[in-house]
């Protein structure tokens, strides 16, 4: 299988799982907001379509870059290295997850597993799987795509601060701020 194709059939079969994994979640008791939501959600929806732009029609010289075949399937297959954490940190914070910045029932700092690395392994295993996308096209990487990712990872970042701003208030931020001084933010070893 061609490392493009490969990387989108990874792509759909991971949105498909975390669609249908959303029924096991418990309801919300309170949600910061669709209006605070919204810039993370444009920048994300933003990013991804200019990340699986496929076809660069016209390609700028010096600065689109066409990965050897090799590059491209080792890229399709280290993607699945991303997907693999995300799903880890889902799996491990179980029914607290929601796909907006909510507090469940009982919620609490989860610390343990993949959230002992980062304070947001979700979001990291996509921007991994995302940068593992830029090179797995041969139709080749350029401004667009680049673009595209640096979207996703600034989406990303701000839904993490608007989730750690948002979270600190509504579990005490005592606690979270011990967390944050403990674990980095998105990237594991780097504070």
């Amino acid at each position: 299988m061609h490392p493009g194709a490969a990387v989108t059939l990874f792509w759909g079969l991971f949105v498909l799982s975390w669609l249908a994994a959303a029924f096991w979640t418990r309801r919300g008791e309170k949600r910061v907001g669709l209006g605070n939501e919204l810039p993370y959600r444009v920048l994300l929806t933003l990013g991804y379509v200019l990340l699986f732009h496929l076809r660069q029609r016209h390609p700028i010289p010096g600065l689109t870059w066409r990965p050897t075949e090799e590059v491209a399937r080792a890229a399709a297959i280290a993607s699945l290295a991303g997907f693999f954490f995300a799903w880890w940190a889902r799996l491990h914070l179980g029914a607290l997850w929601s796909a907006g910045v909510t507090r469940k029932p009982g919620h609490h700092i989860v610390d343990s597993g993949p959230y002992a690395l980062v304070r947001h392994p979700i979001y990291t295993g996509l921007i991994w799987a995302s940068f593992c996308t830029l090179f797995a096209y041969h139709s080749g990487l350029g401004p667009a795509r680049l673009l595209g990712f640096a979207l996703i990872c600034l989406g990303y970042w701000m839904k993490a601060k608007l989730e750690e701003d948002w979270l600190s208030i509504e579990l005490g931020g005592t606690a979270y701020a011990s967390y944050r001084a403990r674990v980095p933010m998105l990237l594991p070893f780097w504070r």
